[in-house]
């Protein structure tokens, strides 16, 4: 007997057997007929036996034929488990990130982070989930994100970018690694000079702001300033994204705060001031459970996030900085 035959082969084989005639085997093998003659033709060269009787009214088995069909049967379903097997094989090694995304693609650059994953050797798959700062790291502290981005007051010392710190935020341990820093600024109506310029936080605390959702970073970083000076702002609007707050604040109704590369952005003509004594200096920065930041598809994120950012620094996790803080007063 020369080489194996081919599973192509056996699979003419058992069709023809069963049908009795090439026409119908070659329909349901979505094969042209000649082709089906032709992968019976080759079985039988391989085997040097001839398998079937030719009839005007079909093929009937022979007696070597009939001998090995029951085997042929069994090398086909043999050929398909293989298959399955690798394939369950494959996925179980495919990685899954679930990520949950906040602001714009661009500034905290989604799309290079998930190319990066994708074409990597770990073939990592993305599912984003967008949110607020606050809901991506509630979400990351249940286990229903693996990472996420989220937005902080820059701590007090001054952690270079790429630096991690593992903080207590909400009763979670999380590892977060910086990845910028920028300032959010306070805009106000352009007519409103007078009652911002040269004045401090305490300066603004009794004129109107714009409200943004609970899990915002906004909301939060604002509470905890007004907090400390005595009493949360007034809020006489709502909006949840940079653009509308923008709008709201041109029209003359209220302050906002804007991050400044999203100020240095507008070409436009102004119609709004904004504050010079007062401004928020934050991080944007990677998270995840302090617990899980070893596993391999969440290091291998981590890992992408530092060459996506182009940040220099090792993977050497430096002593807690404990900057637990609750929340649940600010989310009346």
């Amino acid at each position: 007997m020369n080489d194996l035959p081919r599973i192509q082969a056996l699979r003419c084989f058992i069709t023809v057997a069963r049908e009795g005639t090439v026409s119908r085997a070659a329909i349901l093998l979505h094969l042209t007929q000649p082709a089906v003659s032709l992968q019976l033709k080759g079985l039988e060269e391989s085997t040097g036996l001839q398998l079937f009787n030719r009839t005007p009214g079909g093929f009937t088995l022979t007696e070597a034929g009939a001998a090995l069909l029951p085997l042929a049967h069994r090398t086909v379903s043999a050929s398909a488990d293989f298959r399955a097997a690798a394939d369950s094989l494959r996925e179980s090694q495919r990685a899954t990130l679930r990520v949950g995304t906040i602001l714009d693609p661009e500034s905290i650059r989604l799309g290079p982070f998930v190319r990066s994953l994708a074409t990597s050797s770990k073939k990592t798959e993305v599912f984003l989930r967008y949110g607020m700062s606050d809901e991506v790291l509630a979400q990351i502290g249940r286990g229903e994100l693996d990472v996420g981005y989220y937005i902080d007051a820059a701590p007090p010392e001054c952690l270079a970018s790429g630096t991690l710190s593992e903080r207590t935020i909400d009763d979670g341990k999380f590892q977060l690694t910086a990845l910028m820093r920028y300032d959010y600024r306070v805009i106000a109506p352009a007519e409103w000079s007078g009652k911002v310029l040269g004045r401090d936080w305490a300066d603004l605390a009794d004129l109107p702001w714009i409200a943004t959702p609970h899990a915002s970073a906004h909301r939060r970083l604002l509470d905890d300033i007004f907090r400390r000076i005595g009493s949360l702002p007034k809020r006489v609007a709502f909006a949840e994204q940079e653009d509308a707050m923008i709008d709201f604040v041109e029209s003359g109704n209220c302050l906002s705060l804007v991050r400044d590369c999203v100020l240095d952005r507008i070409t436009r003509k102004r119609n709004f001031v904004v504050a010079d004594k007062v401004a928020l200096t934050c991080d944007l920065s990677f998270a995840c459970l302090a617990s899980r930041r070893h596993e391999p598809v969440i290091s291998h994120a981590f890992s992408a996030m530092q060459a996506v950012w182009d940040l220099k620094t090792g993977d050497a996790t430096p002593a807690p900085i404990e900057a637990a803080r609750s929340r649940k007063s600010a989310r009346r």
